[in-house]
C-alpha cells in the first residue's frame, strides 16, 4: 500500500474532512446506509478514523503508523497491518469496511480475497470509492498526478468493482451513492440507491 504521503501528511489529510464537511457528511451518510447495525466489525484502511467513529466500528488497521496514532485518539483499537496480508483468523469479524481505500491496494483481488477469510458466513464487506467514471472520477484522474495522496491510486469503475468482488465469491450486492455536484458543493447531499448518478458510491456484498 502507499504509504508514504499518508506518513508524511496525516495532518493535511485529516484536515481534508474539516475543509469538505458538507462532502465528508454526505459520504459518511452513504456508508450508514450500508453498514450492518450489530455486529463486531473493522475498518480496513482505518486511516485517521473518520468513518469508523461516528459509525462505532471498534477496530481499524492500517500500514501508517501515523494515521494509527489519530485513529487511536478517536478511540479506535487499532493494528497495523495492510490489506493483502490481514493479521487475523478466519471468520474473527461480521464485516469489514473499506472506504476510499480500494484505490491503494497494490493487489485488490488479494485483499478482497483476505477480506472473506476473515469474514464470517454471510458476513459483510461494505467498500466506499470515487467512481472512475463519474464527474468527480475525471476530474480526479486528470489531477492525480498534482495530488500528495491519489499521484500512485488506481480508479476504479462500479463494474470493476464489481467483478472484483464476483473474482472472490462474493454476492447479493447492494449499492448507494451519493455527491451528485461538485467537489466544492457546500450542501449535505442525501444518499439514494443504486449507481450511475453519483460520484461516490458505496457497495456492499455478503460473503
Amino acid at each position: 500500500m502507499k504509504t508514504g504521503p499518508f506518513e508524511r501528511h496525516h495532518e493535511r489529510y485529516d484536515r481534508w474532512f474539516e475543509n469538505h464537511e458538507k462532502l465528508y457528511e454526505s459520504e459518511l451518510e452513504a456508508v450508514r446506509e450500508l453498514i450492518p447495525k450489530e455486529g463486531q466489525g473493522i475498518e480496513i484502511g482505518v486511516g485517521s478514523g473518520r468513518f469508523s467513529t461516528p459509525l462505532s466500528i471498534e477496530f481499524g488497521l492500517d500500514p501508517s503508523k501515523e494515521m494509527l496514532k489519530l485513529a487511536d485518539e478517536r478511540g479506535i483499537r487499532v493494528i497495523r497491518g495492510i490489506g493483502e496480508k490481514l493479521p487475523f483468523k478466519d471468520e474473527s469479524f461480521d464485516f469489514a469496511l473499506i472506504v476510499t481505500t480500494i484505490c491503494f491496494f497494490d493487489d485488490p483481488s488479494e485483499a478482497l480475497k483476505e477480506t472473506g477469510r476473515i469474514l464470517k458466513s454471510k458476513g459483510k464487506v461494505i467498500i466506499g470509492f470515487i467512481d472512475k467514471e463519474s464527474p468527480l472520477g475525471y476530474i480526479y484522474q486528470k489531477k492525480k498526478d498534482d495530488n500528495v495522496f491519489y499521484s500512485a491510486a488506481k480508479f476504479f469503475s462500479v463494474e470493476e468493482v464489481i467483478q472484483l468482488l464476483n473474482q472472490v465469491e462474493f454476492s447479493n450486492f447492494s449499492f448507494v451513492q451519493t455527491l451528485f455536484g461538485g467537489i466544492d458543493r457546500a450542501s449535505f447531499e442525501k444518499p439514494k440507491k443504486g449507481y450511475d448518478e453519483g460520484s461516490f458510491v458505496v457497495v456492499s456484498a455478503r460473503k
